[in-house]
């Protein structure tokens, strides 16, 4: 498909870096910068490694009944402290 774009200053740049880093056409390295931006033909697959925590000391389910009264128990000592 033929079009007209018109480039920023910067991304102009960006896309002649390109043709000169990869000895190719300026259509070519528009082509591959659009294709790497959204996510194209050329997709990283993404991988995080999985590590056991072993099994929590604190029963998970009470969590943030245990962070308010962690709270609870801060803001009554700055009361008492007159802070």
């Amino acid at each position: 498909m033929r079009t007209t774009v018109t480039l920023d200053d910067d991304t102009a740049e960006l896309v002649r870096r390109r043709m000169e880093q990869r000895k190719v056409s300026f259509k070519q390295a528009l082509n591959d910068a659009i294709r790497d931006g959204v996510g194209g033909s050329r997709r990283v697959d993404f991988h995080t490694d999985v590590v056991s925590m072993g099994h929590p000391s604190t029963n998970l389910d009470r969590a943030l009944q245990i962070a308010a009264q962690l709270d609870d128990d801060a803001l009554i000592l700055r009361m008492q402290s007159g802070s």
